[in-house]
C-alpha cells in the first residue's frame, strides 16, 4: 500500500475552512515556496468567498431578469400595482395642464378688466395693430378673453377644485400602489430567504470546508437585506418614474412639439452620464459587498477564537488584519457612494439647462401669440417633471447596481453544486438490524489529482468497537465522514448489514447513526431541550434515564434550575467536560445502531475523562462503534484497532497484538507514555490506569 502524503482531512484532522493542500514529502520546501503556497492558499480562499476585486457584476442583465422572475408568484399583485400606477400618473400629469388653464383665467381677467365692456375682441386686436403695437396684438390673439369682464372667479374655483381632486386621487392611488409593491417585494424576499435556508441543507460538506462561515452569513443576511432595501427603494420609484416620463412626453407633445424637442434633447446627455457613472459605481459596489463578506468572516473568526487570541497575545495582529480589511471596505464603500452620488447633481445641471432654454423659447412663443401663458407654464412644469424621473431613474440605476451585485452573490450560492441525488431502494432500511459495517475497495479524494484513500477494505462486526488511530491527515475523520455520507465515494462501496448506504436516503442513514464530536455543539435552550435534541419525541423520563446513564445527572442536580437551566449557544455556564457529557447523553437518547466517536475525550481533564469514558462505554454497549482517538489509553479495550497512514490501513489488530508487532502503533503508544512515572499496563487499578494515561496523553503525537 502506498504511503504518499495525502491532502489534509477536512474534518477534525485539520483547521476548519482550510483548503486541502500538502506538498509531497519528497519535495524540499524553501522559504520562497512557503510564501508562494501561502499566496496561492489565500487566493483559493478568496475564490471560495466569491471575491472579484475591481470586477463588475458578470451577468448584470441576466441577474436582473432572474430577480424579476423571483416575483412571479406575486404576478397578480404586480399587475394590479402597475395598473394603479398608470391611473395615478395619468391623473398627475393632467394636473399641470389644468393649472395652466387657471393661470390663463387669471391672466386674461387682469388684461380684460381695463378694456371697455361690450367691446369686440377682434376690434381691440385690430386697433392695437393699427396703433403699431403688433407684439401686444399678437399676444392677445392667442388668448381667450372677454373685454371688461375681469377674473372669472366661479370658473377659477371649478378649475382649482378639479386640480385638487386629481392630485388627491393620484396620491391615494400611489399609496395603494406602494402597498401592493411592498407586498410583492417582501413576499419575494421571504421566498428567497427560504430558498437559501433549504439550499444550505442540500450543500455538501465540501462547500462549508472551502467557504468561511462569516462569508456564508454575509450572503444569507447582509446581501439579502441589501436586495430587500434596494427593491423597496427602487421598484416603486422605477415604475412611477417610467410611467411619469411617458405621460409627460405625451402631454408635452400635445402642447408644443417645438418645445418638446428642446426638452427631449437632454435624454442622450442623461443616458451618457448614467452609463459612465453607473459602470464605475457598479464595480465599486461589487467590491463593497465582497469586502463586507471578508470583514464579517474576519470578525467571526476573531470573536469565535477570542480566548486563544488573548492567550497568545495576538490582539494586535488581529486588530491590524481587521484594520486592513476594514480600510478596504471603507475605500470601496466610500468610492461607491461618492461616484453614485454624482448622478443627481449632474442630472440636475442638465435639467436646469433644459429649463432655461424652454423658458426663453416659451416666452417668445407667448409674445408671438403661438402659446398662452398657461400653456407655457404647464410645459415648464412638465419639463421639470420630465427631468425629475430621469434623475430618479439614473440615481436608482446605481442603487440597483448594488442590489444586483448582492443578488449575484446569493444566486451563486443557490446555484452551487448540491449533494448527489438520493436513490432510496424500497425495503432496504428494514434489512438493517445488527449493524455490520463493511468497507469494500473504497476510493476517495478531495481533489482528483491528490488521492487520499486508494483501496480500503475492512469489516466491523455487529456490537464491536473499531478504533482508528494515526497521525494528523491520515484520513481517520474522512473514514467516518464517508460512513455518514458527508462525502460521496469515488469508488467501492460501504454496506451496513449488506445494504449499500447509497440505497438509503441520508436521513434514513443518519437517523440510525449517533455521533459525538470533539467540538461540542449546544444551542440556546435548557439542558433538557439540549438532551432531547437526540430524539424529539422522547419523554421526560427517557431524558432523565439518558442523563443518569451518562453521568449528566450528577452535575445537573447541583444546578439551581436543574434540567431547566438555560444554556447559551456556547454552553458557557458549564465546563467543557460537562458539555461533552451532554452530547453523549444526547447520542444515548437517540438509541442509534451505529455509533461514531470522534476524539470525544481530547478536550477534557483527566478526572472528567474517566466519567466520559464510562458514559461512552455504556453508549457503545450492543452497538457497532467507530472511535477516533489520539489518547490511546481510551481505546485499549477496542475489539479492533486500525492504524492509518496516508489514507491506508497499515496495521490492524487488538491492543496487545499491535504492541507485540512493534510497528507503527507501538511507536505511537511509546511516544505518548514516554516519560510517564510508570507503565499503565502494570497498574491493577483501572482508575489509576486512566489517570496515568491521561497525564501522558495530554501531549499530542508526532505530526499532530
Amino acid at each position: 500500500m502506498s504511503t504518499q502524503n495525502p491532502p489534509q482531512d477536512p474534518g477534525r484532522d485539520r483547521t476548519p475552512g482550510a483548503t486541502p493542500a500538502v506538498a509531497p514529502e519528497t519535495t524540499p520546501v524553501l522559504a520562497g515556496d512557503e510564501a508562494h503556497e501561502a499566496a496561492q492558499l489565500a487566493a483559493e480562499k478568496d475564490a471560495g468567498r466569491g471575491l472579484r476585486p475591481g470586477q463588475k457584476s458578470k451577468n448584470f442583465w441576466p441577474s436582473t431578469k432572474r430577480l424579476i422572475r423571483e416575483m412571479g408568484p406575486e404576478r397578480a399583485y404586480m399587475l394590479g400595482a402597475i395598473g394603479l400606477g398608470v391611473i395615478a400618473v395619468l391623473l398627475a400629469v393632467v394636473g399641470p395642464r389644468i393649472l395652466g388653464r387657471a393661470t390663463d383665467i387669471v391672466f386674461s381677467g387682469l388684461i380684460s378688466r381695463d378694456m371697455p365692456a361690450g367691446a369686440d375682441r377682434e376690434e381691440i386686436i385690430a386697433a392695437l395693430r393699427a396703433q403699431g403695437e403688433t407684439t401686444t396684438a399678437d399676444m392677445l390673439s392667442g388668448m381667450d378673453f372677454t373685454p371688461g369682464q375681469g377674473i372669472d372667479f366661479p370658473a377659477l374655483h371649478q378649475v382649482l377644485l378639479l386640480a385638487l381632486g386629481l392630485y388627491v386621487a393620484s396620491s391615494l392611488l400611489m399609496w395603494l400602489q406602494g402597498v401592493l409593491l411592498n407586498r410583492v417585494i417582501f413576499r419575494m424576499v421571504y421566498r428567497l430567504r427560504r430558498q437559501v435556508e433549504e439550499k444550505l441543507h442540500r450543500l455538501p460538506l465540501a462547500y462549508f470546508d472551502r467557504t468561511k462561515r462569516g462569508e456564508i452569513l454575509s450572503r444569507v443576511t447582509n446581501d439579502i437585506d441589501n436586495i430587500q432595501n434596494t427593491l423597496i427603494n427602487t421598484v416603486t420609484g422605477l415604475v412611477n418614474a417610467f410611467l411619469t416620463a411617458v405621460g409627460v412626453i405625451v402631454m408635452m407633445l400635445l402642447l408644443s412639439w417645438q418645445l418638446s424637442i428642446i426638452a427631449l434633447a437632454s435624454i442622450p446627455v442623461a443616458l451618457a452620464i448614467t452609463a459612465i457613472v453607473g459602470s464605475r459605481s457598479q464595480k465599486l459596489f461589487q467590491q463593497q459587498w465582497d469586502a463586507t463578506g471578508v470583514v464579517n468572516a474576519e470578525v467571526e473568526e476573531a470573536f469565535s477564537g477570542h480566548a486563544l487570541v488573548t492567550a497568545f497575545g495576538r490582539r494586535r495582529e488581529v486588530g491590524r488584519r481587521f484594520d486592513e480589511k476594514n480600510e478596504t471596505m471603507f475605500t470601496a464603500s466610500f468610492g461607491a457612494q461618492f461616484v453614485s452620488s454624482l448622478i443627481m447633481p449632474l442630472m440636475m445641471f442638465v435639467g436646469n439647462l433644459s429649463y432655461v432654454l424652454v423658458a426663453v423659447v416659451g416666452g417668445l412663443r407667448i409674445v408671438s401669440g403661438q402659446m398662452t401663458l398657461g400653456d407655457v407654464q404647464a410645459f415648464i412644469q412638465y419639463s421639470r417633471q420630465f427631468t425629475q424621473p430621469l434623475s430618479q431613474l439614473a440615481s436608482m440605476a446605481t442603487m440597483l447596481q448594488s442590489g444586483v451585485a448582492s443578488a449575484e452573490r446569493v444566486f451563486e450560492m443557490l446555484d452551487a453544486e448540491e449533494q448527489e441525488l438520493e436513490a432510496e431502494v424500497p425495503g432496504a432500511v428494514s434489512r438493517i438490524r445488527q449493524g455490520r459495517v463493511e468497507f469494500s475497495h473504497v476510493r476517495f479524494s478531495y481533489s482528483p489529482d491528490r488521492p487520499l484513500i486508494r483501496d480500503l477494505s475492512l469489516v466491523a462486526d455487529p456490537g464491536h468497537t473499531v478504533a482508528i488511530v494515526g497521525p494528523t491527515g491520515a484520513g481517520k475523520t474522512t473514514l467516518v465522514n464517508l460512513v455518514m455520507r458527508f462525502y460521496e465515494l469515488d469508488g467501492g462501496s460501504i454496506r451496513i448489514d449488506g445494504v449499500d448506504i447509497r440505497d438509503l436516503t441520508r436521513r434514513q442513514l443518519r437517523e440510525r447513526t449517533g455521533m459525538v464530536l470533539q467540538d461540542t455543539w449546544l444551542f440556546e435552550g435548557t439542558i433538557r431541550e439540549n438532551i432531547r435534541y437526540g430524539r424529539l419525541d422522547a419523554t421526560d423520563e427517557e431524558v432523565l434515564e439518558a442523563a443518569r446513564a451518562t453521568h449528566v445527572d450528577d452535575f445537573v442536580r447541583h444546578l439551581p434550575e436543574g434540567y431547566d437551566t438555560v444554556l447559551d449557544d456556547e454552553g458557557g455556564s458549564i465546563s467543557a467536560g460537562e458539555k461533552q457529557l451532554l452530547t453523549i447523553a444526547r447520542a444515548f437518547l437517540a438509541q442509534p445502531s451505529l455509533l461514531i466517536l470522534d476524539e470525544a475525550t481530547s478536550s477534557v481533564d483527566t478526572r472528567t475523562e474517566v466519567l466520559v469514558q464510562e458514559a461512552m462505554n455504556r453508549l457503545r454497549e450492543g452497538r457497532t462503534s467507530f472511535v477516533i482517538a489520539h489518547r490511546l489509553s481510551t481505546i485499549r479495550d477496542a475489539d479492533l484497532i486500525l492504524v492509518m497512514e496516508s489514507g491506508d490501513i497499515v496495521e490492524q489488530g487488538s491492543h496487545d497484538e499491535l504492541l507485540a508487532a512493534d510497528g507503527a502503533y507501538a511507536r505511537l503508544y511509546r511516544s505518548q507514555f514516554e516519560g510517564a512515572a510508570h507503565d499503565p499496563d502494570d497498574d491493577e487499578d483501572p482508575e489509576a490506569d486512566a489517570v496515568a494515561a491521561g497525564a501522558g496523553g495530554g501531549g499530542m503525537m508526532p505530526g499532530m
